[in-house]
């Protein structure tokens, strides 16, 4: 079974477009989950353009199925994570100016500061993804950096997908296949959509979990939030 979450950032930046409550991101965590998603995502940013530090507060206790906090693994990020005990943790290598993430780790580069900050999350008791492209040798970092899982960086086979489809989800088949012999779980995340989603879901057996917030919020605007959430989870069937 591939787990969806929502990531319910996009809620946040309309909200955060004009001030107050409005949409509110408590409201849509709520109503993601009673539609069936299996977890929600956030990536709160130190500059607080979408999801902010009281949102990540406000949606603990309202999160029934698992909490997904993505972000720079920065001293105050990682306090705030072990403070309201996050499910899963997916660490980025953004910087604090950065639109939306657009790259992996290099796990080698970044080895011991990485099997650090892994470590004190999960003596923590949460459980640990990394953000990396679909490299074999950056897989073979995450391992040594014992990690519990990786979320490949799928923004490059969705660019491809219209064009090649076979070529696109190639490197990730290769990717997912490594973890699975090195005992590491698989998540994938950006730009998954209607159109390229249930392709990747058949062609990666191993596949955990996906994270999709752009593209499941646009749809949304058009057939509605519940209808969405099912389209995007009979994807995963």
């Amino acid at each position: 079974m591939t787990r969806l979450s929502v990531n319910i950032n996009k809620i946040a930046t309309l909200r955060n477009s004009r001030g107050g409550k409005m949409p509110s991101v408590k409201d849509a965590a709520i109503n993601c989950q009673l539609f069936g998603a299996q977890g929600i995502t956030i990536h709160p940013r130190p500059d607080e353009r979408h999801i902010t530090r009281k949102d990540v507060y406000e949606l603990k206790p309202l999160i029934t199925t698992e909490f997904n906090i993505e972000g720079y693994p920065n001293e105050d990020f990682l306090r705030m994570v072990i403070e309201v005990q996050a499910d899963q943790v997916t660490l980025v290598p953004d910087s604090n100016d950065q639109l939306t993430s657009d790259h992996g780790w290099d796990t080698w580069k970044h080895l011991g500061f990485l099997k650090e900050v892994i470590a004190r999350l999960q003596d923590h008791g949460i459980r640990t993804s990394i953000f990396v492209d679909p490299d074999e040798r950056m897989v073979e970092g995450a391992a040594e950096i014992k990690t519990n899982r990786i979320e490949l960086y799928t923004e490059p086979y969705a660019t491809l997908y219209p064009i090649d489809r076979n070529k696109a989800i190639e490197p990730f088949v290769m990717a997912a296949k490594l973890a699975e012999n090195l005992g590491i779980d698989v998540n994938a995340g950006h730009d998954l959509s209607l159109e390229n989603l249930n392709f990747m879901y058949h062609k990666i057996s191993n596949l955990k979990e996906v994270s999709i917030g752009h593209a499941l919020i646009a749809d949304a605007l058009y057939l509605g939030l519940e209808t969405t959430i099912h389209k995007y989870l009979d994807c995963l069937k």
